[in-house]
């Protein structure tokens, strides 16, 4: 249940959200673009290990092609249309997504792990090894799409501070959506199916199709993430599906804590600022050359203090916090 009290400091991060490009300079309204990314990423990976249980590290496959579809549809001489190119792009990511869980859901555990990896793997050498994306090299994006209807142009977002509002209501939309669901029912027999497929099963559930569904809602997703990820940077190349990528998001998920979307959106925003403060020289001094080495002793020091994530870290806290109103009197009275 929403009340005053629980909704106000979400409001007040949304006004500090979006007045951000105004009030700070652009290397940080950029930076801040990146975690919105990345943090939508996150969020499509946390559907799956979260909601499902299934721990994916083929997921950058998804995230690739909605970034190669927007690049290969958008034409050089001018910008995309997104009432186009959404479609689009969903329609190529659900499209793999449909193939490839048809096959790897049908697997559990290591199985699932490496099946995935397998198929991210394969996408990967085809985007790198033949012209078709542009081989190695990648393409360039010279235009961001736009909203438009024939020539009347609703929207454009090549201006930054438009671009990072709209990519802020896509991360807002995405949250409102991925929220509801987990609340439904199906995100509910989700949720049955990680702590118990068997049983799930046995109550009459169809747990391969519940599975089916949230792999292709997950696929979407990232897909999306894909899209603004090309045109942020305007340039896409094979190394967004590799394994890396997908160790990368699934490491954010983990960091934050992955039963809840506020751990992706923490594990992505911890991850990436941690980045640039160990490559920063002015903070780091000589080590920031050594980046590597620091970045991935913090993480993992990270993850074995915290099994349950920076989530489960707020959450403890916030449960420890005393009440400020008076406890009522107990009934209890000793005898004499």
């Amino acid at each position: 249940m929403f009340t005053i009290k629980s909704t106000a400091p979400i409001l007040i991060a949304c006004c500090v959200l979006a007045a951000l490009p105004w009030i700070a300079s652009e290397y940080y309204t950029g930076l801040a673009i990146k975690i919105m990314i990345y943090g939508l990423f996150a969020m499509s990976l946390q559907l799956l290990v979260g909601g499902a249980g299934l721990v994916s590290l083929g997921h950058a496959a998804f995230f690739g092609a909605g970034a190669y579809a927007t690049a290969l549809l958008a034409p050089e001489s001018g910008a995309g249309n997104f009432f186009i190119l959404i479609p689009c792009v969903l329609a190529a990511a659900l499209a793999y997504a449909a193939i490839t869980g048809a096959l790897s859901l049908r697997t559990r555990g290591i199985y699932f792990i490496m099946i995935t990896l397998a198929f991210a793997q394969m996408a990967y050498y085809v985007f790198h090894d033949t012209q078709f994306g542009g081989g190695s090299d990648g393409i360039y994006l010279y235009f961001r799409p736009e909203w438009r209807l024939g020539d009347w142009t609703l929207l454009n977002v090549d201006e930054p501070r438009t671009f990072y509002l709209f990519v802020l209501a896509t991360l807002g939309l995405a949250w409102l959506f991925l929220s509801v669901l987990s609340r439904s029912r199906f995100g509910v027999a989700l949720n049955g199916i990680r702590i118990n497929e068997q049983r799930m099963r046995a109550a009459g559930y169809s747990t391969f199709s519940y599975k089916f569904v949230a792999y292709l809602l997950a696929a979407g997703l990232a897909s999306i993430a894909g899209m603004l990820h090309a045109a942020k940077d305007g340039y896409v190349n094979p190394e967004l599906l590799n394994w890396e990528q997908s160790g990368l998001v699934l490491l954010m998920v983990i960091l934050g804590g992955s039963a809840s979307l506020w751990g992706a959106l923490l594990g992505t925003l911890s991850l990436i600022l941690l980045e640039e403060l160990f490559q920063s020289e002015a903070l780091m001094g000589a080590m920031a050359g050594h980046w590597h080495l620091t970045f991935g002793l913090t993480i993992i020091a990270l993850v074995a203090l915290l099994p349950n994530g920076l989530a489960g870290l707020l959450h403890r806290t916030t449960r420890r916090r005393p009440s400020s109103s008076p406890k009522p009197a107990s009934r209890y009275r000793p005898q004499p």
